[in-house]
């Protein structure tokens, strides 16, 4: 199912309920507890409505890195949105670990701090960036970049998946390497990377520490999203290969080839599927 697809499908279920919470006075914003976490949401929002509704965001995928994660592990989120990652993945790493994550637009970072805010226990252990990794720390991020999904109809947004950029006001770019390095960060146990495109500059950006490193990687493989020349899929999956890294469905483990026009081929068009980049 293609993006858009579950866009549409969210959106009907999104109708439903919040017509009935307008029937009894509430409104499109909610403070709610979900999973064991707190969240403030607002529900005309993609993400949003998934954590009100089902209690998770990705929960196949949450699965996945909840057999991985364990106490006192360092983690990324690189695309962490409002949080919908971050928070569970601060509290399987415990007290002693850390999350660092990593979010450009103000929109999207100002309801990542809101929904870390809520949950004081977990606090201590993110750290939460306005920022862009990149592959190049003097370069200004885009002016805009895809963080809303809303629900309704509205025009203009991604013609496939559906986003609606938002501002970056206000962020920094940094590289991988440079962020690593700055920090003293001598491990790194687990990555979530999900940055609708940018993941070449991502992933050129860090290079160094990939291949020092070889945190596992769960990602996203959408080759529409990809743009020409050194941000192509094609380009995407050589930087994994070079980084040293082996390519696995997730779920399942079936181990998937490092050639992107097979996976672009096996992949439809506005769609996509989850994978693990492991050490080689």
């Amino acid at each position: 199912m293609s993006t858009r697809q579950k866009i549409r499908l969210a959106g009907a279920a999104a109708r439903l309920v919040n017509g009935v919470r307008r029937g009894v006075g509430a409104g499109d914003d909610a403070e709610v507890r979900r999973g064991g976490l707190n969240w403030r949401l607002e529900l005309g929002e993609g993400i949003d409505f998934a954590i009100y509704l089902l209690g998770a965001f990705e929960r196949a995928t949450q699965r996945q890195y909840g057999r991985l994660l364990k106490p006192g592990d360092v983690a990324l989120d690189i695309g962490a949105n409002i949080g919908a990652h971050t928070l569970p993945i601060a509290r399987l790493v415990g007290a002693a670990g850390s999350v660092h994550a990593f979010e450009p637009t103000a929109f999207a970072f100002a309801k990542l701090k809101a929904n870390i805010a809520l949950n004081a226990d977990l606090a201590k252990r993110v750290h939460a960036h306005q920022m862009l990794l990149s592959d190049s720390a003097g370069d200004a991020p885009p002016a805009a970049l895809a963080a809303s999904w809303p629900l309704g109809e509205r025009a203009g947004g991604h013609p496939l998946h559906g986003g609606h950029e938002k501002t970056t006001a206000g962020a920094a770019a940094e590289t991988l390497d440079s962020y690593v390095a700055r920090q003293r960060i001598e491990r790194i146990d687990f990555i979530k990377l999900d940055v609708d495109g940018n993941e070449c500059h991502v992933l050129r950006g860090g290079q160094d520490t990939l291949r020092r490193l070889q945190p596992p990687i769960i990602l996203e493989l959408a080759p529409y999203i990809f743009s020409g020349g050194e941000n192509s899929f094609e380009a995407f999956i050589g930087l994994l290969r070079d980084a040293g890294y082996r390519l696995l469905r997730s779920p399942g483990g079936a181990a998937l080839a490092l050639d992107a026009a097979a996976l672009g081929d096996s992949i439809p068009n506005g769609a996509s599927i989850n994978a693990w980049a492991m050490r080689a």
